[in-house]
């Protein structure tokens, strides 16, 4: 395993290759250590002018380094092909092939919600950050909570989860050995301990701006819904807001008040339709379908017509709120064009119903109180 993991650590070290990018080079050549066997020649079709001066020599040396390195500080090193590769992410077209993780939390929490905001909180966003997610305590849920460890609302939102108990990851624009900003190494700490530590970038990568930037298709992309609590005009908050949209995840976003600079992205995004109206936790429950009580059947519902893929999907469904219809493709294993005809055939039949944000859930007169 060792040998397969310092290949896939070296395959995303290659100059311009992203995940989009490893992934066409998986698909082309099988497998990352095959990439590596083949001549530059081979590569150029995909890496274009990237594999004419390819030292693959020294990129496993890099690798090595890394491997090393993961090892000696209990870092995990996620895949995309990996059966624990946080399954939301995966399905964004734009996801990193590898991820670097310390701590432990389960990235496929039936729950996870995204919080960000401006880094220059105001003490009205602050009080707003720590009561949602109070609320959410209060309410019995179990989420986890992503932000990013910046100042302002992020740091409010993980040291909110970590007093309510709540597992929380950040998602770092640096490396696992740099913690950026300096000051929240113990918060930092503290999350390794009730959550983890989450980065794309191997040591050897230089800390830019632009990593910062990258770094929010990632918080997007591990969360049902993603929570503005503040930002301006313009931010990384708004960025990220727009990222969930383009995944069809669902945005929220606190109101505030006309003029105030703190708010205005906030109020544009609900202005826009970009993000629904949120004063409390009601409204978030409202909006992904938590206001029901996960309930079981007690005994197998049994429809004469079903066919064996509907059967899946109500196997599926039985035991959750909800789902989105990504991840019931993904866990059955039916294709999407069949799975939008399986679903409307029950949707009609009136086994299941429709819910925000493009997700499914078995009718609740048909369910009943375990």
């Amino acid at each position: 395993m060792s040998d397969d993991l310092l290949y896939r650590i070296a395959l995303t070290m290659i100059p311009g290759v992203g995940g989009i990018t490893a992934k066409k080079l998986m698909a082309a050549f099988g497998s990352p250590q095959a990439v590596f066997d083949a001549p530059s020649s081979k590569l150029g079709s995909i890496l274009n002018a990237n594999s004419k001066n390819l030292d693959k020599r020294k990129i496993l040396k890099q690798a090595e380094k890394e491997l090393a390195f993961i090892n000696s500080n209990n870092i995990k090193a996620l895949f995309y092909t990996d059966d624990d590769y946080p399954r939301r992410l995966n399905q964004c077209e734009d996801a990193p092939a590898i991820l670097f993780v310390k701590g432990t939390t389960n990235f496929n929490n039936p729950k996870i919600i995204s919080i960000v905001g401006t880094r220059n909180a105001s003490n009205y966003g602050l009080s707003l950050c720590r009561k949602i997610v109070a609320e959410i305590v209060e309410k019995g849920y179990k989420p986890v909570i992503i932000s990013g460890l910046a100042y302002g609302i992020d740091v409010c939102a993980h040291t909110a989860a970590l007093s309510g108990g709540l597992d929380t990851v950040a998602v770092m624009g640096t490396p696992l050995n740099k913690i950026y900003p300096a000051p929240h190494e113990n918060i930092a700490r503290q999350i390794e301990k009730q959550g983890a530590l989450v980065s794309e970038f191997a040591t050897c990568t230089t800390v830019a701006p632009g990593n910062f930037v990258s770094r929010n298709r990632i918080i997007a992309g591990l969360a049902d819904v993603t929570i503005i609590v503040e930002s301006s005009k313009k931010g990384g908050a708004l960025l990220t807001a727009n990222l969930a949209n383009s995944y069809h995840r669902e945005v929220m976003a606190f109101p505030g008040r006309v003029g105030d600079e703190h708010s205005q992205g906030c109020n544009n995004l609900i202005k826009s339709n970009k993000a629904a109206l949120l004063e409390s936790v009601n409204d978030l429950e409202y909006l992904m379908n938590w206001s029901a009580k996960p309930k079981v059947l007690q005994k197998q519902i049994e429809f004469v017509n079903l066919t064996e893929p509907e059967q899946e999907i109500l196997n599926l469904l039985k035991n959750r709120d909800s789902e989105s219809i990504d991840i019931i493709s993904t866990e059955t294993g039916i294709p999407l064009p069949e799975l939008s005809v399986f679903l409307l055939n029950m949707e009609f039949a009136e086994i299941i119903t429709v819910l925000p944000g493009n997700r499914y859930a078995i009718k609740l007169e048909l369910k009943t109180k375990s």
